[in-house]
């Protein structure tokens, strides 16, 4: 669906967005046109993980592709199927409307592949995590490639004392279960306010407890698998450091019926109570189906809590207060902010997405992810040729005259000063000295 969405916003407003765009030139530039102009960078490079196989090689590869570029895309090793599967499908695209087969490419491999991909492109687009992201990072700085980085997060999912609890429980159950909770937008810390917060585990446990993982195909199963067997072991390592630490179970979810012989990465969704900032399910990125909750008494309280994390990518914020939800999110240090609802920052692709601090920074989606994908190009004109040209005035024309440091104070002064009466009088100045230096007995002087 979203990436429906991309397709339609590009194909109904991106060619609009990388027209030139005219600029205001200033007061000592108005006798000039001013404009930004958007060219093809080349050939972008993508690296993406594997949580989306489908969405993160279409996102990036119709950007650059739209905005002019070729693309190559190394697909996570843990989706080489899927990603060869969709290459087919671009190919198939590609020859139907005779483009070069070349113009997009999707590539497998391990580290090294990724690698290579970095020093032989014009830019680099990453998704995945913090350390691979550095290390890009340093790779790219070698040959000064640029990098837009999307590394993950640690969103807060903040619920006020006059939300609808009832109405909130279904998301944040959404906001923690969607793509089994792998998901870098996922809500991963849940702070509700004490006055509700009996009343809000009671209905998100509810929901939890009727969820039950299995195999997908069978068609009877609300969540899937954990893509990694390992990292279905490290969120259960999470679970155990919070509950040595003092926090609680409050409920699981189930897990069906797995086959037999199957190889089991079903995390049961989990909801945990009594969880602080000294726990690592609270710090450490989970990327499961984990919802821990804490309390929050003032909204001060809430805006630090959601501050406390290495990660800046987004935030969701609850009240009955439309006003109250916008005040709590612009003090939260993120990319992107839901009001009163959960990633709908992302469905809205006119918006772009990234975050600060290790979620990473540029951005991609919408108008200024569409640009990063172009090299933006200045370009002066002038706006009445070839009627006036530009012309340095004599004053300051090599050999510059005696009155040259006069002439550029008094300029200065008449573009720039603090009031009208000092411009006017620099104005008189600039044009007494002109006049002076264009009459013909200067000019004598001049060239004795």
């Amino acid at each position: 669906m979203t990436t429906c969405e991309k397709i339609t916003w590009l194909l109904s407003e991106g060619e609009r967005w990388l027209k030139p765009e005219y600029r205001c030139s200033g007061r000592s530039m108005l006798h000039k046109k001013s404009k930004v102009e958007f060219h093809p960078l080349g050939v972008i490079g993508a690296i993406v993980s594997w949580n989306y196989p489908f969405h993160n090689i279409f996102n990036p590869m119709l950007a650059a592709v739209f905005s002019g570029n070729s693309i190559v895309i190394k697909v996570s090793e843990h989706a080489s199927w899927s990603g060869c599967f969709y290459f087919r499908i671009i190919q198939s695209a590609l020859a139907a409307v005779g483009a070069p087969e070349n113009l997009v490419d999707v590539i497998t491999g391990f580290a090294e592949t990724g690698e290579a991909l970095v020093s032989s492109v014009d830019k680099i687009i990453f998704v995945g995590s913090p350390g691979v992201g550095k290390m890009i990072m340093r790779n790219a700085a070698e040959m000064l490639i640029p990098v837009t980085l999307e590394l993950g997060g640690k969103d807060a999912f903040i619920v006020c004392e006059d939300a609808d609890v009832e109405h909130v429980a279904q998301i944040a159950v959404r906001a923690v279960l969607q793509s089994s909770g792998q998901n870098c937008a996922g809500a991963e810390r849940f702070y509700v306010h004490e006055d509700i917060y009996s009343s809000f585990v009671s209905q998100v446990s509810k929901i939890v407890k009727s969820v039950t993982a299995g195999p997908p195909l069978a068609g009877k199963y609300d969540m899937g698998a954990i893509c990694l067997q390992e990292h279905s072991e490290r969120l259960q390592n999470l679970v155990n450091d919070a509950l040595d630490k003092g926090a609680k179970f409050v409920v699981r979810g189930s897990v069906g019926h797995i086959g037999e012989g199957a190889v089991d990465q079903f995390f049961p969704p989990t909801v945990i109570e009594n969880v602080n900032h000294t726990m690592k399910l609270m710090q450490e990125e989970a990327f499961g189906p984990i919802m821990p909750i804490m309390k929050f008494s003032t909204d001060e309280e809430a805006v630090k809590l959601a501050n406390d994390s290495k990660y800046g990518l987004g935030c969701a914020v609850f009240s009955g207060s439309q006003r109250r939800a916008k005040e709590i999110a612009s003090q939260i240090h993120c990319g992107v902010a839901a009001i009163n609802d959960f990633a709908s920052t992302y469905m809205c692709q006119s918006l772009p997405f990234g975050g600060v601090k290790d979620s990473g920074f540029g951005r991609f989606a919408g108008v200024e992810g569409l640009r990063a994908c172009c090299l933006v190009k200045s370009v002066v004109e002038d706006r009445w040729w070839p009627y006036i040209k530009t012309k340095i005035p004599k004053p300051i024309q090599y050999p510059i005259g005696e009155n040259g440091f006069e002439f550029q104070e008094s300029l200065v002064e008449a573009l720039y000063g603090m009031n009208i009466w000092d411009r006017l009088r620099a104005l008189v100045n600039v044009l007494k000295i002109l006049t002076e230096q264009n009459s013909p007995a200067n000019s004598k002087r001049r060239d004795d």
